[in-house]
């Protein structure tokens, strides 16, 4: 795995922690095999093998609605990013990040066209990596800003990670 790049998760993940608030997988989108969600990755520093996911979902409109929202109320939004990934605009989902090791992924999103990872620009890299980093830390701190219980998942990656 590596930083700046997308993935696909394996089922196994959520069959081993389900949790109702993870982004589950959807094969099938009306009758045709998809991978998705696809998640943006990021390596977590502090523990060698963990990374972050961060999912993002082409419902701009819809998350346009809920950034404007909190930005109305709090003036800030740290939980939702705005980009653009092979020229569409995305909502990354901040929210809704997870952790990860290398034997829950399944594969790596292609750009098909030019047969290479996907990737995004710097600008929009580091800013999805600070606001995650920002969300998490206060999640450390007992605000609940991301919905999956990230914080039970990751000890229990980490003490596999442990065993290995």
């Amino acid at each position: 795995m590596d930083t700046g790049h997308f993935y696909f998760l394996r089922n196994q993940y959520f069959i081993d922690f389900p949790d109702p608030y993870l982004m589950q997988n959807k094969e099938k989108v009306n009758g045709q095999t998809h991978n998705r969600p696809c998640f943006y990755a990021f390596e977590d520093v502090s523990s060698k093998g963990l990374f972050w996911l961060v999912p993002f979902s082409s419902q701009t409109n819809k998350f346009q609605s809920i950034y404007n929202t909190k930005i109305a109320k709090y003036h800030i939004c740290d939980t939702i990013v705005f980009g653009d990934v092979l020229g569409s605009r995305k909502a990354f989902l901040i929210q809704n990040m997870c952790p990860v090791i290398s034997k829950y992924i399944n594969n790596e999103y292609i750009d098909s066209s030019a047969n290479i990872p996907v990737r995004i620009s710097g600008s929009l890299e580091k800013d999805i990596i600070t606001k995650a980093k920002r969300v998490l830390a206060l999640q450390r701190q007992g605000k609940k800003l991301i919905f999956p219980d990230v914080l039970k998942i990751e000890s229990a990656l980490k003490e596999s990670l442990k065993q290995e």
